[in-house]
């Protein structure tokens, strides 16, 4: 049997439409499907990214936002950088400032209206392939 794609990323928020302005701004995309409480993104690479009410979810969410992360690949540390400070002038919130880690050259940590993690990175090839 096949593996199947990962094509679904959802996060569990408290206000949809006030998440889904962030993403949109954060992403310079606009919602696919927009509802009270769901907001769909297409994402370029063809990844679905939903942010669905947790008040409405079923089955009930329990768990917090911040036990995992989103993570987002650019192509070089210069990326990583600009990309940090042009978040930061916006007014983003984060969680770690660039800095080098093991398997990635550089990586910084932004944090969404619910606590959500997003992490911007870039692959150190010497170590991954």
């Amino acid at each position: 049997m096949k593996t199947p794609n990962i094509t679904y990323v959802l996060l569990f928020v408290n206000n949809p439409q006030e998440s889904g302005a962030f993403y949109s701004r954060l992403l310079k995309l606009k919602p696919v499907e927009e509802h009270p409480t769901f907001v769909r993104f297409l994402l370029p690479n063809g990844v679905n990214l939903g942010l669905w009410s947790k008040h409405t979810a079923r089955p009930p969410v329990t768990a917090p936002a911040g036990g995992c992360e989103i993570c987002f690949t650019e192509s070089s540390d210069e990326h990583v950088d600009k990309l940090y400070a042009e978040w930061k002038s916006s007014g983003i919130p984060m969680a770690l400032d660039p800095i080098a880690m093991d398997g990635m050259s550089r990586t910084f940590v932004a944090l969404d209206p619910d606590g959500h993690r997003i992490r911007v990175l870039c692959i150190d090839e010497d170590e991954n392939g």
